[in-house]
Protein backbone atom coordinates (compact mmCIF):
# COMPACT_ATOMS: atom_id res chain seq x y z
CA UNK A 1 0.00 0.00 0.00
CA UNK A 2 3.24 2.01 0.21
CA UNK A 3 2.54 5.38 -2.17
CA UNK A 4 -1.56 4.84 -2.16
CA UNK A 5 -2.78 8.07 -1.42
CA UNK A 6 -5.96 6.32 -1.60
CA UNK A 7 -5.50 3.94 0.91
CA UNK A 8 -2.64 3.19 2.50
CA UNK A 9 -0.13 5.79 2.82
CA UNK A 10 2.49 7.53 0.65
CA UNK A 11 2.82 9.39 -2.37
CA UNK A 12 2.70 13.18 -1.94
CA UNK A 13 5.93 14.81 -0.57
CA UNK A 14 4.92 18.51 0.52
CA UNK A 15 6.99 20.19 2.75
CA UNK A 16 6.23 22.33 5.81
CA UNK A 17 7.98 25.56 6.13
CA UNK A 18 4.95 27.61 6.62
CA UNK A 19 3.64 28.25 10.27
CA UNK A 20 0.08 27.56 10.02
CA UNK A 21 -1.89 26.81 12.85
CA UNK A 22 -4.74 24.16 13.24
CA UNK A 23 -7.11 26.01 11.13
CA UNK A 24 -5.17 26.42 8.30
CA UNK A 25 -3.88 29.88 8.58
CA UNK A 26 -0.51 31.06 8.09
CA UNK A 27 1.87 33.74 9.66
CA UNK A 28 2.84 36.56 7.88
CA UNK A 29 6.58 35.86 9.54
CA UNK A 30 6.59 32.59 7.75
CA UNK A 31 5.19 33.48 4.65
CA UNK A 32 7.90 34.45 2.05
CA UNK A 33 4.98 34.94 -0.62
CA UNK A 34 3.62 37.40 1.81
CA UNK A 35 -0.03 37.12 0.85
CA UNK A 36 -2.25 35.52 3.02
CA UNK A 37 -2.34 31.31 1.92
CA UNK A 38 0.45 31.24 -0.25
CA UNK A 39 4.32 30.51 0.14
CA UNK A 40 4.63 32.10 -3.63
CA UNK A 41 2.59 34.32 -5.74
CA UNK A 42 4.09 34.59 -9.33
CA UNK A 43 4.96 37.68 -10.64
CA UNK A 44 2.25 39.00 -13.40
CA UNK A 45 4.68 41.60 -14.18
CA UNK A 46 6.97 38.73 -16.21
CA UNK A 47 5.87 38.41 -19.86
CA UNK A 48 8.15 35.85 -21.04
CA UNK A 49 7.35 32.60 -22.61
CA UNK A 50 9.34 29.97 -22.69
CA UNK A 51 10.80 25.88 -21.72
CA UNK A 52 9.98 24.59 -17.86
CA UNK A 53 11.99 21.64 -16.77
CA UNK A 54 10.18 20.30 -13.74
CA UNK A 55 12.01 17.17 -11.90
CA UNK A 56 9.78 14.60 -9.68
CA UNK A 57 10.65 11.89 -7.48
CA UNK A 58 8.36 9.13 -9.08
CA UNK A 59 6.02 8.79 -12.01
CA UNK A 60 2.50 7.87 -12.32
CA UNK A 61 2.75 4.17 -11.42
CA UNK A 62 -1.10 3.30 -11.85
CA UNK A 63 -1.91 -0.48 -13.16
CA UNK A 64 -4.67 1.29 -15.20
CA UNK A 65 -2.43 3.30 -17.38
CA UNK A 66 -3.42 6.84 -17.62
CA UNK A 67 -6.63 6.59 -16.43
CA UNK A 68 -7.86 9.25 -14.15
CA UNK A 69 -10.70 7.11 -12.75
CA UNK A 70 -8.59 4.59 -10.97
CA UNK A 71 -5.58 6.59 -10.22
CA UNK A 72 -4.23 5.86 -6.77
CA UNK A 73 -0.87 8.15 -6.30
CA UNK A 74 -0.19 11.87 -5.75
CA UNK A 75 2.04 12.00 -8.67
CA UNK A 76 -0.34 10.57 -11.29
CA UNK A 77 -2.82 13.34 -10.11
CA UNK A 78 -0.24 16.52 -10.54
CA UNK A 79 0.34 14.84 -13.98
CA UNK A 80 -2.94 14.07 -15.22
CA UNK A 81 -4.20 17.40 -13.85
CA UNK A 82 -1.86 18.82 -16.36
CA UNK A 83 -4.58 17.74 -18.71
CA UNK A 84 -7.70 16.77 -17.16
CA UNK A 85 -10.03 19.02 -15.24
CA UNK A 86 -12.98 19.00 -12.21
CA UNK A 87 -15.94 20.55 -11.96
CA UNK A 88 -14.48 22.15 -8.98
CA UNK A 89 -11.84 22.96 -7.45
CA UNK A 90 -9.88 24.08 -3.98
CA UNK A 91 -8.67 27.12 -2.95
CA UNK A 92 -5.66 28.28 -0.86
CA UNK A 93 -7.76 28.42 2.20
CA UNK A 94 -9.28 24.41 1.27
CA UNK A 95 -12.23 26.17 0.05
CA UNK A 96 -14.52 24.27 -2.85
CA UNK A 97 -13.90 26.85 -6.14
CA UNK A 98 -15.23 26.72 -9.93
CA UNK A 99 -13.52 25.08 -12.07
CA UNK A 100 -15.55 23.34 -15.15
CA UNK A 101 -19.12 24.06 -12.95
CA UNK A 102 -18.96 28.34 -13.56
CA UNK A 103 -21.54 27.34 -10.42
CA UNK A 104 -23.50 25.35 -8.04
CA UNK A 105 -26.63 25.51 -5.75
CA UNK A 106 -27.39 23.05 -2.87
CA UNK A 107 -30.81 23.19 -2.54
CA UNK A 108 -31.24 20.71 -0.17
CA UNK A 109 -28.69 18.38 2.09
CA UNK A 110 -28.68 15.99 -0.71
CA UNK A 111 -29.08 17.77 -3.95
CA UNK A 112 -26.42 19.58 -5.79
CA UNK A 113 -27.04 21.23 -8.95
CA UNK A 114 -24.09 22.18 -11.10
CA UNK A 115 -23.98 25.29 -14.36
CA UNK A 116 -21.51 24.04 -16.51
CA UNK A 117 -19.25 26.76 -17.91
CA UNK A 118 -20.20 27.12 -21.48
CA UNK A 119 -17.87 26.49 -24.62
CA UNK A 120 -15.39 24.64 -23.05
CA UNK A 121 -13.72 22.67 -25.37
CA UNK A 122 -11.67 19.27 -25.14
CA UNK A 123 -8.10 19.45 -26.54
CA UNK A 124 -9.59 17.54 -29.94
CA UNK A 125 -11.38 20.52 -30.07
CA UNK A 126 -14.92 19.01 -29.53
CA UNK A 127 -17.53 21.12 -27.08
CA UNK A 128 -17.84 19.48 -23.53
CA UNK A 129 -21.31 18.45 -22.55
CA UNK A 130 -23.49 18.02 -19.42
CA UNK A 131 -23.55 14.23 -21.04
CA UNK A 132 -19.36 14.19 -20.51
CA UNK A 133 -19.86 15.07 -17.29
CA UNK A 134 -22.71 12.64 -16.27
CA UNK A 135 -21.09 10.11 -18.36
CA UNK A 136 -17.62 10.65 -16.28
CA UNK A 137 -18.75 10.28 -13.04
CA UNK A 138 -20.81 7.34 -13.35
CA UNK A 139 -17.84 5.82 -14.92
CA UNK A 140 -15.66 6.28 -11.91
CA UNK A 141 -18.13 5.43 -9.66
CA UNK A 142 -18.61 2.02 -11.94
CA UNK A 143 -15.04 1.59 -11.75
CA UNK A 144 -14.79 0.46 -8.24
CA UNK A 145 -11.31 2.26 -7.50
CA UNK A 146 -10.50 2.86 -4.06
CA UNK A 147 -11.37 6.88 -4.91
CA UNK A 148 -14.77 5.96 -6.14
CA UNK A 149 -15.45 5.93 -2.44
CA UNK A 150 -14.85 9.18 -1.92
CA UNK A 151 -17.93 10.11 -3.63
CA UNK A 152 -20.21 8.96 -0.93
CA UNK A 153 -23.90 7.66 -1.78
CA UNK A 154 -24.69 9.45 -4.87
CA UNK A 155 -28.21 7.80 -5.99
CA UNK A 156 -28.50 9.40 -9.50
CA UNK A 157 -26.49 11.35 -11.82
CA UNK A 158 -27.99 13.56 -14.85
CA UNK A 159 -28.47 15.89 -17.06
CA UNK A 160 -31.12 18.34 -16.27
CA UNK A 161 -30.15 21.78 -18.91
CA UNK A 162 -28.35 22.59 -21.54
CA UNK A 163 -25.33 22.87 -19.23
CA UNK A 164 -26.72 21.84 -16.26
CA UNK A 165 -26.29 18.56 -14.71
CA UNK A 166 -27.77 17.58 -11.09
CA UNK A 167 -26.68 14.88 -8.88
CA UNK A 168 -28.82 13.35 -6.13
CA UNK A 169 -26.75 11.77 -2.96
CA UNK A 170 -29.05 8.89 -0.69
CA UNK A 171 -27.64 10.53 2.36
CA UNK A 172 -25.87 13.98 3.25
CA UNK A 173 -22.25 13.85 2.47
CA UNK A 174 -20.22 16.61 3.78
CA UNK A 175 -17.02 15.66 1.46
CA UNK A 176 -18.67 15.75 -1.46
CA UNK A 177 -17.65 18.51 -3.12
CA UNK A 178 -14.34 18.21 -1.90
CA UNK A 179 -13.90 14.80 -3.20
CA UNK A 180 -15.34 16.24 -6.61
CA UNK A 181 -12.14 18.46 -6.45
CA UNK A 182 -9.47 15.81 -7.01
CA UNK A 183 -8.08 14.24 -10.75
CA UNK A 184 -10.09 11.18 -10.17
CA UNK A 185 -12.92 12.92 -10.59
CA UNK A 186 -11.85 14.24 -14.06
CA UNK A 187 -14.18 15.04 -16.66
CA UNK A 188 -13.32 12.90 -19.84
CA UNK A 189 -14.46 13.36 -23.61
CA UNK A 190 -17.21 10.21 -22.95
CA UNK A 191 -18.50 10.40 -26.41
CA UNK A 192 -15.02 9.26 -28.12
CA UNK A 193 -14.83 6.90 -25.25
CA UNK A 194 -17.63 4.79 -25.61
CA UNK A 195 -16.88 5.05 -29.37
CA UNK A 196 -13.96 3.21 -28.50
CA UNK A 197 -11.99 6.07 -30.49
CA UNK A 198 -10.10 6.73 -27.15
CA UNK A 199 -8.09 4.62 -24.77
CA UNK A 200 -8.61 6.22 -21.92
CA UNK A 201 -5.47 4.02 -20.36
CA UNK A 202 -3.12 5.17 -23.03
CA UNK A 203 -4.34 8.90 -24.72
CA UNK A 204 -5.45 12.05 -22.41
CA UNK A 205 -7.33 14.19 -23.72
CA UNK A 206 -9.12 16.76 -21.52
CA UNK A 207 -10.23 20.41 -21.21
CA UNK A 208 -6.83 21.10 -19.11
CA UNK A 209 -4.12 23.57 -20.03
CA UNK A 210 -1.67 21.00 -21.84
CA UNK A 211 -1.56 17.56 -24.19
CA UNK A 212 1.29 15.15 -23.68
CA UNK A 213 3.16 15.01 -26.39
CA UNK A 214 5.59 12.19 -25.33
CA UNK A 215 5.91 9.83 -22.62
CA UNK A 216 9.02 7.54 -21.42
CA UNK A 217 7.94 5.60 -18.34
CA UNK A 218 10.31 6.86 -15.34
CA UNK A 219 11.87 8.94 -17.76
CA UNK A 220 10.24 11.88 -19.05
CA UNK A 221 7.34 13.89 -20.03
CA UNK A 222 6.98 16.50 -22.55
CA UNK A 223 3.48 18.76 -22.52
CA UNK A 224 2.57 21.62 -24.94
CA UNK A 225 0.21 23.85 -24.53
CA UNK A 226 -3.63 23.25 -25.40
CA UNK A 227 -4.65 25.36 -28.08
CA UNK A 228 -8.53 24.54 -27.34
CA UNK A 229 -7.82 25.90 -23.38
CA UNK A 230 -10.37 28.33 -22.48
CA UNK A 231 -7.47 30.45 -21.15
CA UNK A 232 -4.91 29.69 -23.70
CA UNK A 233 -3.39 32.96 -23.86
CA UNK A 234 -2.64 32.80 -20.04
CA UNK A 235 -0.50 29.65 -20.53
CA UNK A 236 3.65 31.15 -20.46
CA UNK A 237 4.63 27.86 -20.60
CA UNK A 238 5.55 26.78 -24.17
CA UNK A 239 7.06 23.10 -23.54
CA UNK A 240 6.67 21.38 -20.22
CA UNK A 241 9.20 19.28 -19.65
CA UNK A 242 8.72 16.78 -16.25
CA UNK A 243 12.06 14.33 -15.64
CA UNK A 244 11.28 11.62 -13.24
CA UNK A 245 14.90 11.59 -11.24
CA UNK A 246 14.61 9.63 -8.23
CA UNK A 247 17.99 10.15 -6.60
CA UNK A 248 17.49 13.34 -4.60
CA UNK A 249 21.09 14.42 -4.67
CA UNK A 250 20.73 14.12 -8.19
CA UNK A 251 17.38 17.09 -8.18
CA UNK A 252 19.31 18.99 -5.94
CA UNK A 253 22.28 19.43 -8.36
CA UNK A 254 19.76 20.06 -11.17
CA UNK A 255 18.66 22.99 -9.18
CA UNK A 256 21.93 24.28 -8.46
CA UNK A 257 23.30 24.33 -11.94
CA UNK A 258 19.95 25.79 -13.70
CA UNK A 259 19.37 22.78 -15.33
CA UNK A 260 15.98 22.07 -14.30
CA UNK A 261 13.30 24.88 -12.91
CA UNK A 262 11.31 23.78 -10.51
CA UNK A 263 12.08 20.38 -8.14
CA UNK A 264 10.16 18.61 -5.51
CA UNK A 265 12.29 17.07 -2.35
CA UNK A 266 11.41 14.78 0.22
CA UNK A 267 14.27 15.74 2.35
CA UNK A 268 13.33 18.85 4.49
CA UNK A 269 17.34 19.50 4.71
CA UNK A 270 16.79 20.95 1.20
CA UNK A 271 15.27 24.32 3.02
CA UNK A 272 19.17 24.47 3.92
CA UNK A 273 20.89 22.96 1.15
CA UNK A 274 19.20 25.47 -0.88
CA UNK A 275 19.38 28.15 0.64
CA UNK A 276 23.02 29.77 -0.63
CA UNK A 277 22.56 28.40 -3.88
CA UNK A 278 22.13 31.60 -6.86
CA UNK A 279 18.97 32.50 -8.60
CA UNK A 280 17.67 29.87 -6.29
CA UNK A 281 14.26 29.78 -3.38
CA UNK A 282 12.92 26.88 -1.73
CA UNK A 283 9.88 27.17 -0.14
CA UNK A 284 7.97 24.52 1.99
CA UNK A 285 4.20 23.37 1.30
CA UNK A 286 1.64 22.78 4.37
CA UNK A 287 -0.57 19.75 3.50
CA UNK A 288 -2.77 17.31 4.90
CA UNK A 289 -0.78 14.43 4.71
CA UNK A 290 0.78 12.52 8.02
CA UNK A 291 3.20 9.93 9.21
CA UNK A 292 1.21 7.12 11.25
CA UNK A 293 2.74 4.31 13.74
CA UNK A 294 0.56 0.95 12.86
CA UNK A 295 0.25 -1.33 15.77
CA UNK A 296 -0.22 -4.94 14.65
CA UNK A 297 -3.01 -5.80 17.75
CA UNK A 298 -3.30 -9.24 15.79
CA UNK A 299 -0.71 -11.40 14.74
CA UNK A 300 2.54 -9.66 16.09
CA UNK A 301 3.48 -9.74 19.65
CA UNK A 302 1.04 -11.21 22.06
CA UNK A 303 1.72 -7.97 24.41
CA UNK A 304 0.14 -5.84 21.46
CA UNK A 305 -3.36 -7.47 21.39
CA UNK A 306 -3.95 -5.75 24.73
CA UNK A 307 -5.73 -2.15 24.71
CA UNK A 308 -3.92 -1.07 27.51
CA UNK A 309 -0.36 -2.15 26.29
CA UNK A 310 -1.25 -0.07 23.06
CA UNK A 311 -2.60 3.11 24.49
CA UNK A 312 0.56 3.07 27.24
CA UNK A 313 3.10 2.84 24.25
CA UNK A 314 0.39 5.39 22.53
CA UNK A 315 1.27 7.51 25.86
CA UNK A 316 5.28 7.21 25.72
CA UNK A 317 5.34 8.57 22.05
CA UNK A 318 6.76 12.47 22.30
CA UNK A 319 4.70 13.83 18.61
CA UNK A 320 6.37 16.77 19.03
CA UNK A 321 9.85 15.78 19.42
CA UNK A 322 9.60 13.65 16.35
CA UNK A 323 8.35 16.96 14.90
CA UNK A 324 11.06 19.70 16.14
CA UNK A 325 13.87 16.56 15.67
CA UNK A 326 12.88 14.75 13.02
CA UNK A 327 11.68 17.50 10.93
CA UNK A 328 13.03 20.75 12.48
CA UNK A 329 10.10 21.70 13.71
CA UNK A 330 8.45 22.05 10.30
CA UNK A 331 5.48 19.84 10.85
CA UNK A 332 3.16 19.66 13.69
CA UNK A 333 1.44 16.91 15.68
CA UNK A 334 -2.05 15.61 14.39
CA UNK A 335 -5.10 12.92 15.38
CA UNK A 336 -6.44 11.24 12.82
CA UNK A 337 -8.27 14.40 11.59
CA UNK A 338 -5.41 16.06 9.79
CA UNK A 339 -4.08 19.07 11.90
CA UNK A 340 -3.72 21.78 9.23
CA UNK A 341 -7.50 21.43 8.18
CA UNK A 342 -10.13 23.59 9.38
CA UNK A 343 -12.22 21.83 12.22
CA UNK A 344 -9.96 19.09 12.79
CA UNK A 345 -9.31 17.99 15.95
CA UNK A 346 -6.98 19.13 19.10
CA UNK A 347 -4.00 17.37 19.67
CA UNK A 348 -3.35 18.38 23.09
CA UNK A 349 -6.95 17.12 23.99
CA UNK A 350 -6.06 13.34 22.99
CA UNK A 351 -6.67 11.08 25.78
CA UNK A 352 -2.56 9.97 25.50
CA UNK A 353 -1.60 13.46 25.44
CA UNK A 354 -3.56 14.09 29.18
CA UNK A 355 -2.20 10.58 30.36
CA UNK A 356 1.52 10.55 31.93
CA UNK A 357 4.74 8.59 31.25
CA UNK A 358 4.56 7.22 34.97
CA UNK A 359 1.07 5.32 34.37
CA UNK A 360 2.04 4.04 30.35
CA UNK A 361 5.31 2.34 32.60
CA UNK A 362 3.34 1.04 35.55
CA UNK A 363 0.64 -0.19 32.92
CA UNK A 364 3.61 -1.51 31.24
CA UNK A 365 5.23 -3.53 33.54
CA UNK A 366 1.59 -4.46 34.99
CA UNK A 367 1.12 -6.37 31.58
CA UNK A 368 4.60 -8.08 31.51
CA UNK A 369 5.77 -6.03 28.66
CA UNK A 370 8.62 -4.62 30.36
CA UNK A 371 11.82 -5.74 28.90
CA UNK A 372 9.94 -6.91 25.60
CA UNK A 373 11.52 -6.08 22.11
CA UNK A 374 9.31 -5.03 19.97
CA UNK A 375 10.38 -5.28 15.93
CA UNK A 376 9.63 -1.94 14.13
CA UNK A 377 9.58 -1.67 10.28
CA UNK A 378 10.42 1.22 7.79
CA UNK A 379 11.09 1.20 4.06
CA UNK A 380 13.79 2.72 2.70
CA UNK A 381 12.44 5.18 0.02
CA UNK A 382 11.37 7.89 2.64
CA UNK A 383 13.87 9.36 4.17
CA UNK A 384 12.43 10.44 7.34
CA UNK A 385 11.41 7.44 8.30
CA UNK A 386 14.37 6.39 10.03
CA UNK A 387 14.38 9.53 12.25
CA UNK A 388 10.88 9.31 12.92
CA UNK A 389 12.14 5.44 14.11
CA UNK A 390 14.84 5.79 16.24
CA UNK A 391 13.03 9.03 18.01
CA UNK A 392 10.28 6.55 19.06
CA UNK A 393 13.03 3.65 19.79
CA UNK A 394 14.36 5.76 22.47
CA UNK A 395 11.18 7.28 23.39
CA UNK A 396 9.94 3.50 24.66
CA UNK A 397 13.08 2.55 26.19
CA UNK A 398 12.47 5.08 28.91
CA UNK A 399 9.14 2.94 29.80
CA UNK A 400 11.29 -0.51 29.43
CA UNK A 401 10.28 -1.37 26.35
CA UNK A 402 13.16 -2.28 23.54
CA UNK A 403 12.45 -1.55 19.74
CA UNK A 404 14.32 -3.92 16.83
CA UNK A 405 13.93 -1.55 14.01
CA UNK A 406 14.49 -3.06 10.38
CA UNK A 407 14.69 -1.22 7.48
CA UNK A 408 13.50 -3.15 4.35
CA UNK A 409 13.43 -2.27 0.62
CA UNK A 410 9.94 -1.30 -0.42
CA UNK A 411 8.34 -4.31 -1.99
CA UNK A 412 9.39 -6.21 0.87
CA UNK A 413 7.91 -3.89 3.66
CA UNK A 414 4.88 -4.00 2.12
CA UNK A 415 4.70 -7.87 1.79
CA UNK A 416 5.41 -8.07 5.64
CA UNK A 417 2.76 -5.26 6.78
CA UNK A 418 -0.27 -5.65 3.84
CA UNK A 419 0.53 -9.08 3.19
CA UNK A 420 -2.25 -11.58 3.93
CA UNK A 421 -0.49 -12.59 6.92
CA UNK A 422 1.34 -9.67 8.38
CA UNK A 423 4.33 -10.28 9.99
CA UNK A 424 5.36 -6.71 12.03
CA UNK A 425 5.19 -5.57 15.57
CA UNK A 426 5.14 -1.63 14.63
CA UNK A 427 5.33 0.08 11.33
CA UNK A 428 5.59 3.07 10.09
CA UNK A 429 3.94 5.15 6.59
CA UNK A 430 1.63 7.56 5.55
CA UNK A 431 -1.27 8.52 4.82
CA UNK A 432 -3.23 11.16 2.63
CA UNK A 433 -5.04 13.86 4.55
CA UNK A 434 -7.03 14.94 1.54
CA UNK A 435 -9.30 18.28 1.98
CA UNK A 436 -12.12 17.34 4.36
CA UNK A 437 -11.05 15.80 7.60
CA UNK A 438 -13.84 13.04 7.43
CA UNK A 439 -12.29 11.40 3.99
CA UNK A 440 -9.19 9.75 6.15
CA UNK A 441 -11.01 8.60 8.72
CA UNK A 442 -12.61 5.53 7.15
CA UNK A 443 -9.48 4.27 6.77
CA UNK A 444 -9.67 3.09 10.43
CA UNK A 445 -12.53 1.14 9.71
CA UNK A 446 -10.60 -1.84 8.31
CA UNK A 447 -14.18 -3.11 7.08
CA UNK A 448 -14.54 -0.71 4.65
CA UNK A 449 -10.32 -0.22 4.08
CA UNK A 450 -9.82 -3.94 4.27
CA UNK A 451 -6.12 -2.80 3.66
CA UNK A 452 -5.87 -2.92 7.19
CA UNK A 453 -8.11 -5.63 8.56
CA UNK A 454 -5.33 -8.42 9.46
CA UNK A 455 -3.93 -5.91 11.95
CA UNK A 456 -6.41 -3.33 12.87
CA UNK A 457 -9.01 -4.35 15.02
CA UNK A 458 -12.62 -2.96 14.24
CA UNK A 459 -13.72 -0.75 16.66
CA UNK A 460 -17.61 0.04 16.60
CA UNK A 461 -17.48 3.44 17.91
CA UNK A 462 -15.52 4.42 15.60
CA UNK A 463 -17.46 3.38 12.89
CA UNK A 464 -20.20 5.07 13.89
CA UNK A 465 -18.58 8.23 14.70
CA UNK A 466 -17.22 8.27 10.88
CA UNK A 467 -20.35 7.44 9.47
CA UNK A 468 -21.70 10.52 11.87
CA UNK A 469 -18.95 13.13 11.03
CA UNK A 470 -19.59 12.09 7.58
CA UNK A 471 -22.95 13.47 7.59
CA UNK A 472 -23.08 16.33 9.47
CA UNK A 473 -22.30 19.92 8.17
CA UNK A 474 -19.26 22.20 8.86
CA UNK A 475 -19.86 23.74 12.36
CA UNK A 476 -19.91 23.05 15.87
CA UNK A 477 -21.65 19.68 15.92
CA UNK A 478 -19.26 18.00 13.34
CA UNK A 479 -16.30 19.91 15.33
CA UNK A 480 -16.99 17.96 18.27
CA UNK A 481 -17.81 14.44 16.47
CA UNK A 482 -14.36 14.50 14.59
CA UNK A 483 -12.79 15.34 18.37
CA UNK A 484 -14.94 12.42 19.72
CA UNK A 485 -13.53 10.21 16.59
CA UNK A 486 -9.99 11.23 17.42
CA UNK A 487 -10.15 10.68 21.19
CA UNK A 488 -11.46 7.45 20.02
CA UNK A 489 -8.94 6.23 17.91
CA UNK A 490 -5.82 7.33 20.10
CA UNK A 491 -7.94 5.17 22.91
CA UNK A 492 -7.80 2.13 20.97
CA UNK A 493 -4.18 3.00 19.67
CA UNK A 494 -4.24 0.63 16.61
CA UNK A 495 -3.19 3.04 14.15
CA UNK A 496 -1.38 6.42 15.86
CA UNK A 497 -1.20 9.51 13.98
CA UNK A 498 2.32 11.18 14.29
CA UNK A 499 2.92 14.38 12.61
CA UNK A 500 2.25 15.91 9.38
CA UNK A 501 4.49 15.30 6.54
CA UNK A 502 7.13 17.43 5.19
CA UNK A 503 8.24 18.47 1.42
CA UNK A 504 10.36 21.22 -0.64
CA UNK A 505 9.62 22.84 -3.72
CA UNK A 506 12.78 24.48 -4.89
CA UNK A 507 12.51 26.42 -8.03
CA UNK A 508 15.07 28.89 -10.12
CA UNK A 509 14.08 32.78 -9.87
CA UNK A 510 15.44 32.68 -13.19
CA UNK A 511 13.50 30.47 -14.88
CA UNK A 512 9.86 30.62 -13.18
CA UNK A 513 7.92 32.47 -11.00
CA UNK A 514 5.24 29.84 -9.56
CA UNK A 515 2.34 30.21 -7.43
CA UNK A 516 2.32 27.58 -4.66
CA UNK A 517 -0.47 27.35 -2.37
CA UNK A 518 0.98 27.24 1.72
CA UNK A 519 -1.83 24.88 2.07
CA UNK A 520 -2.26 21.54 -0.39
CA UNK A 521 -5.05 18.66 -0.01
CA UNK A 522 -4.28 16.07 -2.92
CA UNK A 523 -0.40 17.11 -3.19
CA UNK A 524 -0.75 18.38 -6.56
CA UNK A 525 2.74 20.45 -6.98
CA UNK A 526 1.43 21.57 -10.22
CA UNK A 527 -2.21 23.01 -9.36
CA UNK A 528 -1.53 26.59 -10.37
CA UNK A 529 0.87 26.12 -13.26
CA UNK A 530 -1.22 27.88 -15.25
CA UNK A 531 -0.55 31.15 -13.03
CA UNK A 532 3.42 30.58 -12.97
CA UNK A 533 5.40 33.06 -15.29
CA UNK A 534 8.83 32.69 -17.33
CA UNK A 535 11.17 35.51 -16.60
CA UNK A 536 12.37 36.23 -19.84
CA UNK A 537 11.74 34.63 -23.42
CA UNK A 538 13.64 31.41 -23.28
Amino acid sequence: MRKSLVAGGAAVALAVLTACSSNGTTSAADNPSGKDGYVAVADTSLQGSGDLTVQLDYDSVETDGLDPATAATARSWSIMSLTYETLVTIGSDFSVQPMLAKSWTHPDPKTYVFNLRSGVKFSNGRVMTPADVVGSLKRLIASKSAYSTQLGPVSSITATGADQVTIKLSAPYTAFLPALANTPAAILPMKEIDAHKIDVTKTMVGTGPFVPTSHRQDVSWTFAPNSNYRNASDVHIKKLTLQIVSDESARLAAIRSGSAGFDFFNNIDSLNLLSSASNTKAVSQRNSDFYYLMVNAKSGNPILADQKVRFALNTALDRQQIADVAFAGKVVPTGVTPAVLPGACKVADLPSEKASEDSAEQTLKDAGATGKTLRLLIYNSEPANAQIAQLIEQQLAKVGVKVKIQNLDDATWNDKVFGAKPDFDLAISWFAGYVDPTMVTRWWNPEVSLFDKAFLNDDPTVDQLITKAATQPDGTERNTTMQQLCDQVDQDSGMLPLVTRPAVIGYRTDKVSPTLYANEGYGNILRSIVDFRIPNEQ
